[in-house]
């Protein structure tokens, strides 16, 4: 049989039998695929390094017939560890891996790869605040589903104007003039900035990011729970 080769991230682990597992992977080029890890609780196995959680490892499969393919090596290229060392990261990471794996399909692009690699960089620099890495997340996975929020133009189709107060409105998935509204002008440059794809570190740069994350984290939580379900 045909070996394949790809680098992958562990997206969760189900113990099998005695001694084997069953992991579920997000490869860069293949989509998300489970895999049968045989003899992996074992204390000498060879496949154990390579699907620890928060790590990037390149991996030899073979396809199976079925959904279950077979592990036959795998080889660790980065463990971001620091990310175990702060529980509040540990958890933010566990969520953040079970937000994709619930947001993806079988093929998955490669894009999803490359967000949650990028997310890992973030969790394991302490520097990088975890409500901004949250947020950063939540509105990459709305941009690439296509539910992004519309910050460019308001409800009916007009530029967003500086120094007007918005509210969000669902149906259109823009915002809309209101006086009192909770979203400021300020919320929508911020917002703009981490939709065109800058990183968490470069984010928390922003005069004012730390103020403004949690006024418009509620509202990336609600659209993903009901554009994505997630």
């Amino acid at each position: 049989m045909k070996q394949l080769v790809s680098t992958a991230i562990v997206l969760s682990r189900t113990n099998y039998g005695e001694s084997d597992r069953i992991v579920t992977m997000l490869t860069a080029d293949a989509g998300k695929i489970s895999l049968l890890a045989r003899g992996v609780r074992k204390p000498k196995s060879k496949l154990a390094g390579g699907i620890e959680l928060f790590s990037v490892s390149s991996i030899t499969y073979i396809r199976g017939r079925g959904e279950l393919s077979t592990l036959v090596s795998t080889r660790l290229e980065k463990h971001y560890g620091t990310i175990v060392q702060q529980l509040e990261r540990v958890q933010l990471g566990y969520d953040l891996i079970k937000m994709l794996h619930r947001a993806t399909e079988d093929e998955t692009e490669e894009e999803y790869f490359t967000l949650l690699h990028d997310a890992f960089r973030a969790l394991d620099d302490k520097t990088v605040d975890l409500a901004l890495i949250r947020l950063w997340f939540t509105a990459q996975l709305l941009y690439m589903s296509g539910h992004a929020p519309n910050v460019q133009t308001d409800a009916s189709g007009q530029p967003l104007q500086a120094r007007s107060a918005y509210t969000f409105d669902f149906d259109s998935v823009s915002f809309s003039p209101y006086q009192g509204g909770a979203f400021t002008s300020n919320h929508i440059k911020f917002l703009r900035l981490v939709l065109a794809g800058n990183s968490p570190k470069a984010l928390q740069q922003v005069q004012g990011s730390q103020q403004l994350v949690p006024g418009l984290m509620p509202l990336l939580q609600t659209m993903l729970t009901s554009y994505i379900r997630v």
